[in-house]
């Protein structure tokens, strides 16, 4: 085992696309950690989500050693990060397995919104936070702009100017350096009892459950019978070892070290991530703090196309959900889709990266209901509900007022594009709270907005009336009192559950209008005529009608009597009357999703 004193623990954060996997590949060729002909940009994405997006996912862990000037050799242990709002609690858990932070700012792009969200991360971490400047190859490079932002923005003086190109590896040797000098080594000794953090978790069908862990103090070791404080359950540990980056079998992980842990734990919902694991034979006597609780802002149903694969897909749902612990489901049927799971994501790009792993690594085919938020329900007789279905919504005689939840948000644009995004918020029911200015170019907006309203398009719309220059960050603050309604689509005066929606009062009526139209054209003719129609508590706000399939029934008629065809056509009026009152709509998977498409 290292000294604690040769020992370094550290993440990698910064904004989407600003270089984060792209230094890790420049510090793994460094460390000789991989050799080169096993070598590929990204190297730490695993997933093939996260090569063909170009966004990191997952948090990836990797030890490496590194000669440095000094002449002793340090352990890295380094943990890639995701940069998407949407992954921010993969941030915080792995900021909880070190002692420092590399943040990287790209100077072509300066300080960006996620940039600043993931610095006061680090600092309630209290984290030792390395600035470096990125890129500085580019022709548009501005270098001295960065340093200013950097300053006046993040309130980080930088103690020496680490500028850097990720993809051609000049001035990564000096951060290497640098994070030898300024982060600090681990804290706690291998002698004390056993605390170790589960940071994260994967699940292997051959070995059952894998943790990641950091150990804190102590020693984890093979044949060990551990203790998992959270749950009360105990193990044996069959295997320990480090990621180099694949993972590798070693005789014991002490404390200050990172590594995982194979035991004979084989269900997913026995390990929580956030859990200390201690000696079961000698336990601590209090948990390490862990990670506060986590919920879910958004929710959708997820649905089998078939029956049949309503096994296999609540199988794949709990696979995912073991590593990641922002994810929720709970089973829930519905009257047109059948069985399936309500599940709960932190948001849109989130829900799009579980679909789409359901659909890849369990090869299976979905239906996804439109996403809504969680909304607190008032009732009169003084009691309140947490809604996240608005088919649970309740008689609304019976409610006093409804909440919804809010974010305070931070959207950094150009000043030429103030009025316009100003006016994109506006229209989302939003209000700007305050305006800083971060140069002479930048500006960034403080705002308040219903979560509701942001869930869909408004980051594409914000892209677009920015000419791609703006970036936003978002933390929850809070509900506020709205008028909300629950509004229903019927076809054929059916109410179809999966595209009920909360809405606001004001809005109800053009976005009613919007799903008529759109189902108009998604769903096939029949035999009879088909109203689709928009209530709000029973009324009718809005209406489209799929005109019904004639079959010419005079064909065989030639001349003669009218009166002959007009018997012909009053019968097959009468037949489609009929038909109308027993017939069922048969509604195609692609009309749930030309309706999610369109943002509803």
């Amino acid at each position: 085992m290292k000294p604690l004193e040769q020992i370094r623990n550290f993440c990698i954060v910064a904004h989407v696309d600003h270089g984060k996997s792209t230094l890790a590949d420049r510090i793994l060729q460094l460390t000789h950690s991989i050799e080169d002909r096993n070598f590929r940009d990204q190297v730490l994405d695993s997933m093939d989500l996260e090569r063909e997006r170009g966004i990191t996912i997952k948090s990836h862990p990797v030890t490496m050693q590194y000669m440095a000037k000094d002449g002793l050799v340090y352990d890295f242990n380094l943990i890639d990060t995701p940069g998407h709002v949407d992954f921010n609690y993969e941030v915080s858990r792995s900021m909880a397995a070190c002692e420092g932070a590399v943040l990287v700012v790209d100077v072509a792009q300066g300080v960006e919104a996620q940039t600043v969200a993931n610095t006061y991360l680090a600092m309630e971490n209290n984290l030792e936070v390395i600035p470096v400047l990125n890129k500085i190859d580019l022709p548009n490079a501005d270098v001295e702009g960065s340093i200013r932002q950097i300053r006046d923005v993040l309130g980080i003086e930088m103690k020496e100017r680490l500028c850097i190109s990720a993809k051609t590896g000049s001035g990564v040797t000096e951060l290497m350096e640098a994070i030898v000098r300024e982060i600090p080594p681990p804290k706690g000794t291998r002698e004390e009892t056993l605390r170790a953090l589960v940071f994260d978790s994967v699940y292997d069908s051959f070995r059952g459950v894998i943790a990641y862990v950091r150990v804190m103090q102590g020693c984890l070791r093979s044949g060990d019978k551990i203790l998992l404080m959270a749950t009360g359950g105990t193990t044996v540990i069959k295997e320990v070892g480090v990621f180099k980056p694949k993972q590798l079998a070693v005789d014991s992980l002490g404390a200050g070290e990172v590594g995982y842990f194979v035991s004979t734990i084989k269900l997913p919902a026995e390990l929580k991530i956030g859990d200390t694991v201690t000696s079961a034979v000698a336990p601590a006597v209090t948990p390490l703090p862990g990670f506060k609780r986590v919920r879910p802002m958004v929710f959708s149903g997820v649905y089998p196309i078939t029956a049949d694969d309503h096994e296999r897909l609540k199988h794949g749902i709990e696979k995912l959900s073991l590593n990641d612990s922002a994810f929720t489901h709970m089973s829930e049927s519905s009257a047109v889709l059948g069985f399936g799971f309500r599940c709960g994501f932190l948001g849109l790009l989130h829900m799009e990266i579980v679909q789409e792993r359901l659909r890849r690594e369990f090869d299976l085919n979905i239906i996804n209901t439109y996403p809504s938020v969680v909304y607190r329900v008032f009732m009169r007789d003084g009691t309140s509900i947490e809604l996240d279905n608005p088919i649970n919504l309740p008689d609304p005689t019976h409610i006093e007022h409804i909440e919804e939840p809010m974010i305070r948000a931070s959207i950094i644009c150009h000043n030429e594009n103030i009025g316009d995004v100003m006016k994109l918020v506006r229209d989302r029911r939003g209000a700007l709270d305050r305006t800083d200015s971060i140069d002479q170019l930048r500006v960034m907006l403080i705002c308040t907005l219903p979560l509701n309203e942001i869930l869909v398009d408004f980051h594409d719309l914000l892209k677009s009336v920015s000419h791609g220059y703006a970036s936003m960050d978002y933390d929850y603050a809070g509900y506020v009192a709205s008028d909300v309604v629950r509004m229903d689509i019927l076809l054929n005066s059916e109410p179809v559950d999966a595209f009920s929606c909360m809405v606001h009062r004001t809005k109800a009526q053009s976005r009613g209008r919007d799903i008529c139209a759109l189902l108009k054209d998604a769903i096939p003719a029949h035999m009879f005529a088909i109203p689709v129609q928009a209530a709000l508590n029973k009324t009718i706000i809005a209406r489209e009608t799929i005109r019904a399939l004639r079959k010419d029934v005079t064909a065989k008629c030639y001349g003669g009597d009218v009166s002959r065809k007009r018997k012909l056509l009053d019968r097959q009026k009468e037949g489609k009357k009929r038909m109308k009152l027993v017939g069922k709509v048969n509604i195609p998977q692609k009309a749930f999703i030309s309706v999610l498409k369109a943002g509803m």
